[in-house]
């Protein structure tokens, strides 16, 4: 019997652009950043859940699409978010989403996401620092009203 115990390269790669780094040291600084990273119109249209990569400096290393929803959701899937924060060698996050329906008060899940996030990035020593509802109009901190 001959068994094949071998299992396929895994390859990974990061490359960093270390130009103009943006140091994000309030709520406003993560949503200024991020506003643009949605394409005009979309913001109302459907929920994206976004996450900035922050170095040691609270410097944005990068930021990545973790996830395309519908009208009033979009799956987030914890693991994602770990596996590129390590990739990025980021010490800390900002979560974000919008909510095309314009309200930026956090959902039940909103909260729970948060709190998944945050305790699996605690064991990684990766600091959650913010999570961010965006709207057109405006945005919601978690970090300002105490959340996190």
């Amino acid at each position: 019997m001959n068994i094949d115990y071998t299992v396929g390269e895994v390859e990974l790669s990061y490359k960093p652009k270390f130009k103009n780094l943006h140091k994000i040291v309030s709520s406003e600084d993560a949503y200024k950043y991020l506003l643009p990273t949605y394409k005009e119109g979309t913001i109302c249209y459907k929920e994206y859940f976004k996450v900035l990569f922050l170095n040691q400096a609270n410097q944005v290393l990068g930021y990545t699409l973790i996830s395309e929803g519908g009208i009033t959701e979009t799956s987030v899937d914890v693991r994602v978010i770990l596996q590129a924060a390590l990739l990025t060698n980021s010490v800390a996050l900002v979560l974000a989403h919008n909510h095309p329906s314009g309200n930026p008060r956090p959902s039940r899940q909103d909260m729970e996401i948060t709190k998944q996030v945050k305790e699996a990035a605690r064991l990684m020593r990766i600091t959650v620092i913010d999570h961010l509802i965006l709207t057109d109009t405006g945005y919601y901190s978690f970090s300002d009203e105490g959340q996190l």
